[in-house]
Parts: structure tokens; C-alpha cells; sequence
């Protein structure tokens, strides 16, 4: 396993899905690890459903080993979402572009180019897994008539920017950043991550509509909790939405 910054890095040519793979080695790693994947055969994303993962996307999962309670520790979405993002800003120096999508996708000049899946075990327990999977449309992404009406439309990162950033150089951008984001958040908590995921939320302040199950809210996205909930201003009234799919 060789070292990047304060994690490991374990990288594949091909694996069915990197979270099953860090699920798979978890027991054996003594320190966070980054496991990177040429290619993923069964990727998928929230919701179960399959992530297109064609080789030469990013596709990859840190394996983390928390102490904190379950609601502590999904906050960590919003530090994945920043270090994505700061990655990406630093791999391409085009800072507008890229904004932050509840509760997290990573969006580029208004279209997803990123996705982020957490997935843990035996939280609460000495045995305790996180798997944050991150899939980052570096060279491809899918064809818009494959994600459901009214969803973000999937795009890369060469067809907006024309700019090509190979899985391994993201991987040399991702796991520092995420490793700052992951001291603040242990040293100080969910604030001062929440008060930089906001500075570039995408939609802050419009209306949305958020899909739980069957039901739809519409109303103005105000802002984010203390808990990462969603808070909207709807005609019923004011509401913190703790899952949900937006649409814009």
C-alpha cells in the first residue's frame, strides 16, 4: 500500500465496486486508504442505483475507521463535497464553474460531473467502517437520456474545461485536500465546514423542489442546519428535509 499524504493508496486496474473492495480490506488496513479503481464493473450510486464507471473516470473510495455517532459521521459528505471541489479547482484554476449540490454532487458550469456515496458498518462499535465513494465524469459522462426527467444533466470534466486530468493526478489533488477538510471537521466540527459548503452552494436562495419517497416539496432553499439538513421555505412553511432528491 503506498502513501499519499496520510492515507494509503491501494490502486486496482478493475474491481467490481471500490466501497465492496473497502468493505472487502477494511480489516486489515491500519490507517485511512484511498482505494482507486481503473475500472469499476458493478459502480453504483445513491439509492442502488449503477454508476457508469468506463475507464478512464475517476473512480475511487476512501476507507475511514470513525469513532463518532452515525449522525456525526455523515456529515463527512460535506467535507468529501469540499475536497472535490478544491481538487477540481485546483486541477483546472476555473473556481466559478464548479458548485455544490445538496446533499452531495459536485456540479460543473450547472451540470453533475461528480457524485459522492457514503456507506458504512458497525458504527457505534469498535469495528466501525465508512467507505466514501467518489465518482468524478473525468473523460465521459453518461448520456443524458439515461438519468430520469428533470435531473441534472451528467457532464465531464474534458468536454467543459477540454481539460484531460488522468484518475491518478485527481487522486494527487483529492487526498490532501480531503485530509484538511477531515482535520477541520475532527478539530472543530460541522460549522466551519458548513459555512464554506454554503459560500458555494448551487441554487442557495431559489426554488427547488426535493423528492422524498413520492412526495415533492417546493419551496426556497434557505440555507443548511447544524445537522446538514435541507432547510426550505415552502408555502406550508419552513421544513428540514434530511433526505432527499433535488431537482432544480
Amino acid at each position: 500500500m503506498s502513501g499519499n499524504g496520510g492515507a494509503g493508496r491501494i490502486t486496482l486496474p478493475e474491481i467490481d465496486s471500490t466501497n465492496a473492495e473497502g468493505f472487502r480490506r477494511a480489516a486489515t488496513l491500519d490507517r485511512p486508504a484511498w482505494i482507486l479503481a481503473g475500472l469499476q464493473t458493478a459502480g453504483r450510486g445513491r439509492r442502488a442505483r449503477p454508476w457508469v464507471s468506463p475507464k478512464g473516470n475517476f473512480h475511487a473510495t476512501l476507507v475511514l475507521k470513525p469513532e463518532e455517532p452515525p449522525e456525526t459521521v455523515a456529515l463527512r459528505s460535506f467535507a468529501a463535497a469540499l475536497a472535490l471541489r478544491d481538487a477540481c479547482v485546483a486541477l483546472t484554476d476555473l473556481a466559478e464553474g464548479f458548485t455544490l449540490k445538496w446533499p452531495n454532487d459536485v456540479l460543473l458550469n450547472g451540470g453533475k460531473m461528480a457524485g459522492i456515496l457514503l456507506e458504512s458498518q458497525g458504527l457505534n462499535t469498535p469495528d466501525a467502517v465508512l467507505c466514501i465513494g467518489i465518482g468524478v465524469n473525468l473523460i465521459a459522462a453518461p448520456d443524458p437520456t439515461q438519468v430520469e426527467p428533470g435531473a441534472v444533466p451528467p457532464v465531464s470534466l474534458l468536454d467543459e474545461t477540454g481539460l484531460r486530468v488522468t484518475p491518478e493526478a485527481f487522486l494527487d489533488a483529492l487526498a490532501p485536500a480531503h485530509e484538511a477538510w477531515e482535520t477541520l471537521f475532527k478539530a472543530e466540527g460541522f460549522a466551519p465546514l458548513r459555512h464554506a459548503w454554503l459560500a458555494h452552494a448551487a441554487r442557495l436562495g431559489q426554488v427547488i423542489r426535493a423528492r422524498t419517497g413520492s412526495e415533492i416539496r417546493e419551496g426556497t432553499f434557505e440555507t443548511i442546519d447544524q445537522q446538514g439538513n435541507l432547510i426550505l421555505q415552502t408555502a406550508q412553511g419552513r421544513l428540514a428535509i434530511p433526505a432527499a432528491e433535488v431537482f432544480f
